[in-house]
């Protein structure tokens, strides 16, 4: 029988405006906002909707407008018969999954990542810490590069292994660096794109995130999930809320396995994933992890209705 896994995405996909057509047309969406609001103390959603993208764009406003999003759009799908058999997020969309999975009530869930932005910025002084998008290149050539340029004295590690082809490393600014310079020749890659972030995410400079990250997750009410959350860190299904909160811990300083958790999924059973926050970042990286499975992303309204049509 064909299983059903909901999506969530990450940094990355956020963009000035998304979520407001769920506000102004659901109740339990605008809800979703207003709590939001009124758990951080300040006005997301005025953010969310009107920008400026510069204040969107900063990872501590980035990771709790996604997350809001997310579930806005959740809360708007509710209803329409779909249930998952899996959840699970990229990155910052693991929250996500967490709130549909019932581990994480949304107002923890939205103050721990806005901490948790908060936290990533602070782990490495701005210009010390950088990412690259690596295009082309096996992951084993590349994992073996980065050793050999941390090994001379600038660390660099696999950052997100989103689909065959597509992997971000992160670490030093050397050290991302020396793999922008010779990836093509020594990783066999075809591009590689140095990206705008705020700091190497997803790598060991990460470590005091964290660090503050564990001592905050301590305090946070945590449930056995309703349904298996696929974790970033290992690739596999988890349902313990204790096994959940050491793996996020990890996961700020450990590299997102998407890629081996699409196979993981499919491997389960699953052949619809459906995405549901801003943009289509996962369908395209779900598509090239294998172009038969059936992506559905719910990002507006609009598409909630399509939805609805095709059911019918």
């Amino acid at each position: 029988m064909s299983k059903i896994a909901f999506v969530f995405p990450g940094q990355g996909a956020q963009a000035v405006g998304m979520g407001k057509d769920a506000y102004d047309a659901f109740d339990r969406s605008r809800a979703i906002f207003e709590q939001a609001d009124e758990a951080l103390g300040f006005s997301l959603s005025q953010i969310i909707f009107e920008g400026p993208e510069d204040t969107l764009k900063q990872t501590a406003n980035t990771q709790p407008a996604l997350l809001t999003v997310s579930v806005a759009l959740l809360e708007a799908l509710e209803g329409r018969g779909l249930k998952p058999d899996f959840v699970a997020g990229h990155s910052l969309g693991e929250y996500s999954a967490l709130v549909a999975a019932g581990v994480l009530s949304f107002e923890d869930a939205v103050r721990t990542v806005r901490a948790r932005g908060q936290f990533m910025e602070q782990a490495v002084p701005s210009g010390l810490g950088a990412m690259a998008a690596v295009l082309g290149a096996e992951r084993d050539t590349l994992a073996a590069l980065c050793a050999a340029i941390t090994a001379e004295g600038s660390a660099v590690e696999l950052a997100n292994v989103n689909c065959p082809g597509q992997i971000v490393v992160s670490g030093t600014a050397a050290g991302v660096d020396a793999v922008v310079q010779r990836g093509k020749e020594e990783a066999g890659a075809k591009r590689v794109i140095p990206l705008e972030v705020s700091g190497p995410f997803h790598s060991s400079l990460m470590k005091p995130a964290a660090v503050n990250l564990q001592a905050t997750l301590g305090d946070i009410a945590m449930k056995d999930a309703n349904v298996p959350v696929v974790a970033n860190v290992t690739a596999n299904a988890v349902t313990s809320a204790d096994e959940i909160r050491g793996l996020l811990v990890e996961q700020v300083y450990s590299p997102v396995l998407w890629e081996d958790s699409v196979r993981y999924l499919v491997e389960q059973g699953v052949d619809t994933f459906v995405e549901i926050g801003s943009g289509t970042v996962l369908a395209g990286l779900i598509k090239k992890v294998d172009k038969n499975l059936r992506v559905i992303s719910i990002n507006s309204i609009s598409a909630l209705e399509a939805l609805q049509v095709n059911e019918q």
